[in-house]
């Protein structure tokens, strides 16, 4: 698609799972085009994630969107050699690799530099390049943990929990993705350039408030609070006539006495050892089961209804089913209908929207190494005969 505003530039992908695609399928979507290279056999592994039918997971459909695929042994010379052909024809190049993996190739920064001294390197890893960790192999799990985030998630007197996605990984691939374009404007300015080095667990930090200067300046360690934030109230997920739950967010001063106003208990608004987020902290365990008890007694419906006309932030705990028939997702073109195996399936749009609604997802993620004669031979303009020794030494 024409006027995209990364129409023209082209990006190698090297490596698999989540973080080093997700930054690679973010430029992606905004027009710039991506070869993915995947072993041959299996590809990425995260074909068979999640895999409900046939030979690629919807997960995979997902986060490779908008990518070509093509198959290279990285182990043998002859897919290195063409890695570094290819990278001097690409403007970025993302790697998830264990740290040291693409030096021991032969493909590690001077290699491409060598290769494209235009070329912007953005790395991925658990620890990030240098440190006494780099070496450590490592998935979002682990940097969740080391980031502080898992501390935080689950109820005060149960083990921590999981956020219920690779959080970790998403929140690394969109560091990617902006730093890939630091390293495009680095480019075009004339500045000095270094390879993008991104971390999971740095990447989780970074997400984490005032967590550590918290600690630092006061000795506070921040502890799990289930669906309340800790230190403001009242904010928290509550339970509905129907079986169904609500988050709402009264933690504002003002919002606070509009919202007890809304549930009956004017009295409480105006109580004085509640008008700021302090007092009201110190008593959250008495507001939540005075809200509690009003919306327990209500349907989901009924509670968002009067919420919402008293200006009070509050909204449904979704299902996917839910989002699926949301009427706002579809005024967006937040969902978006593509075949899958001879049937329409809603996939998620793409963010953020320029204009009013998402952009069209062009396509979704390709079978594997689909591509790969198309890249060779246009990019490299390699002949049909050279591509056919490539695949038959692939499969040897």
């Amino acid at each position: 698609m024409d006027g995209l505003p990364l129409t023209g530039i082209r990006v190698l992908e090297l490596g698999n799972y989540i973080a080093g695609p997700t930054a690679a399928r973010l430029l992606g979507d905004f027009g710039a085009e991506v070869i993915k290279v995947e072993r041959p056999g299996r590809g990425d592994e995260l074909r068979n994630w999640r895999l409900h039918a046939g030979s690629t997971s919807i997960l995979f459909r997902t986060i490779n969107r908008n990518k070509k695929s093509i198959v290279l042994d990285l182990r043998t010379a002859r897919g290195r050699d063409i890695v570094l052909e290819l990278a001097g024809h690409c403007d970025i190049l993302i790697e998830n690799f264990r740290p040291g993996t693409l030096e021991r190739w032969g493909l590690g920064p001077d290699a491409l530099e060598r290769a494209n001294p235009g070329l912007v390197v953005v790395r991925i890893s658990a620890f990030g390049q240098t440190g006494p960790l780099a070496d450590r192999p490592g998935f979002a799990a682990v940097a969740e943990a080391m980031g502080g985030l898992r501390h935080l998630i689950g109820e005060p007197d149960r083990p921590p929990s999981r956020v219920g996605v690779s959080i970790g990984d998403s929140i690394a691939g969109l560091y990617a993705a902006f730093g890939a374009l630091l390293g495009l404007h680095q480019r075009r300015t004339g500045g000095g350039r270094q390879p993008v080095d991104v971390a999971l667990h740095e990447s989780v930090f970074s997400m984490m408030e005032s967590l550590v200067p918290d600690y630092l300046a006061h000795g506070v360690e921040r502890q799990r609070a289930g669906g309340r934030m800790e230190g403001i109230a009242p904010t928290n997920a509550y339970e509905c006539a129907d079986g169904t739950s609500v988050v709402i967010a009264g933690n504002g001063d003002a919002i606070f006495r509009r919202y007890m106003e809304a549930i009956g208990r004017p009295d409480l608004g105006a109580d004085p050892s509640l008008r700021t987020n302090s007092g009201r902290w110190a008593r959250r365990d008495e507001l939540d089961d005075v809200i509690s008890a009003w919306t327990r007694a209500r349907t989901r419906d009924e509670v968002l209804k009067v919420l919402d006309d008293a200006g009070v932030p509050a909204g449904p705990i979704y299902t996917a089913a839910d989002i699926a028939h949301d009427p706002q997702y579809a005024a967006r073109d937040m969902i978006q209908e593509l075949p899958v195996d001879g049937r329409p399936v809603g996939f998620p749009g793409i963010v953020p929207v320029l204009g009013e609604k998402s952009l069209p997802v062009r396509s979704l993620g390709p079978d594997l190494g689909t591509h790969t004669r198309e890249v060779l031979a246009g990019v490299l303009g390699k002949s049909d005969a050279e591509i056919d020794a490539m695949l038959a030494e692939m499969e040897e």
